[in-house]
C-alpha cells in the first residue's frame, strides 16, 4: 500500500476537548506518523503520514469525538517525509 502525507485542519469546537489527545492516540492505534497541535484561529492543524484508509480511519475515529464539535476538514496531500512518530505539538 502507497504511503502518502496529508495536511488536515479541523475546524470548529475542537480546543480544550482533549482533541489533539485523541488524535495522537488514535493515529498511533493506525501506525501513521506526523504531528497535531493548536492553532491561534481555534482551529486545530495535522500532518498525518500513513496509508489512505489510516488516515482515513483517524478522521473517522475524531468525528466520533463526543466532547468536540467539527463543522468542517480541510485536508491536502503533501509531500511524505518519513517521520518515525506522531507527536503533539
Amino acid at each position: 500500500m502507497e504511503k502518502i502525507r496529508r495536511h488536515i485542519i479541523f475546524f470548529g469546537y475542537v480546543q480544550g476537548v482533549g482533541f489533539r489527545y485523541r488524535a495522537s492516540f488514535a493515529a498511533r492505534h493506525y501506525g501513521l506518523s506526523g504531528w497535531v497541535r493548536n492553532c491561534s484561529d481555534g482551529s486545530v492543524e495535522m500532518e498525518a503520514e500513513g496509508t489512505e484508509a489510516d488516515i482515513t480511519a483517524v478522521i473517522g475515529a475524531l468525528q466520533q469525538n463526543p466532547w468536540a464539535q467539527i463543522d468542517r476538514i480541510a485536508s491536502e496531500r503533501i509531500p511524505v517525509q518519513n517521520d518515525r512518530s506522531f507527536e503533539i505539538r
